[in-house]
């Protein structure tokens, strides 16, 4: 378990580590990097990449923004072959419907609870 727990920590701190070099070192905006991170991650998934990185770092692989590009092409793969072509505009959504509803409730939570301020 302490192991398991060491591999998520390395791999998942690499890959914020990696956005962290982005943000300081290059005149990427932050939504651009996040943008790429979640392309990285489908693009990683797609040629068979990401499954083992997952397999070996567990959610220190799946949290990050890499991990939702994952999950999007893991969705779309399944759907396509339970469903046909229609699967790829639908499988990604379907995937990562829980981890989208959940976001769309933090954000209005988080709206209701403070207190809006206008920028000066």
């Amino acid at each position: 378990m302490l192991i398991g727990l060491l591999k998520a920590f390395f791999i998942g701190g690499v890959i914020c580590a990696i956005g962290q070099l982005l943000i300081d070192y290059t005149k990427l905006t932050p939504a651009r990097i996040l943008t790429a991170y979640v392309i990285t991650g489908v693009i990683l998934s797609g040629i068979g990449i990401y499954q083992p990185l997952m397999d070996f770092a567990g959610e220190g692989a799946g949290v990050p923004l890499t991990g939702f590009g994952h999950l999007l092409a893991k969705g779309v793969r399944e759907a396509i072959q339970e469903r046909g072509a229609i699967g790829i505009l639908t499988g990604g959504l379907t995937a990562a419907a829980g981890g989208i509803t959940a976001a769309l409730l933090a954000g209005l939570t988080a709206s209701l609870i403070f207190k809006k301020r206008i920028k000066s």
